[in-house]
């Protein structure tokens, strides 16, 4: 059962909206970040969130071609019609595994990315925020 072209294609335009959505959200989550920044002492850690967010554009950007390109290219497949069992086009399967293989590279670096940059600020937000002992609230 092969439903990779098929998915893509009840997809439709889903996959490069929401895409385009997160490439798009970037620099208001940026100028939001600077705007902490300003507002909050600056030390190593908070910097260091700073650098790792703005590193965050080109694997959204990343994402969103890829998703533009699958979008295309299962719409193109739907438009050249069903495949015969006696044609084949020999170059869709190892482009689409190539797709295949980049969405998962560049979603996992994004993925990552974003865990660095959510870990980073939360350390800065809770450095010497907190108690080391318990704060005794519970009853007696």
């Amino acid at each position: 059962m092969r439903s990779g072209p098929k998915a893509a294609q009840r997809m439709g335009v889903v996959l490069p909206v929401l895409a385009l959505i997160t490439l798009v959200s970037m620099p208001l989550t940026t100028q939001a970040g600077e705007w902490l920044e300003a507002h909050v002492d600056s030390n190593a850690l908070v910097r260091r969130h700073a650098e790792l967010g703005d590193g965050l554009l080109p694997w959204a950007g990343g994402l969103f071609l890829l998703a533009v390109a699958v979008w295309w290219a299962a719409g193109r497949a739907a438009a050249s019609g069903p495949v015969t069992s006696g044609s084949t086009r020999w170059s869709a399967t190892p482009v689409r595994v190539a797709a295949a293989v980049l969405s998962l590279v560049v979603a996992a670096g994004a993925v990552v990315d974003v865990y660095r940059v959510g870990d980073s600020g939360a350390k800065a937000a809770w450095q010497d925020n907190f108690s080391k002992s318990a704060s005794g609230g519970g009853d007696d």
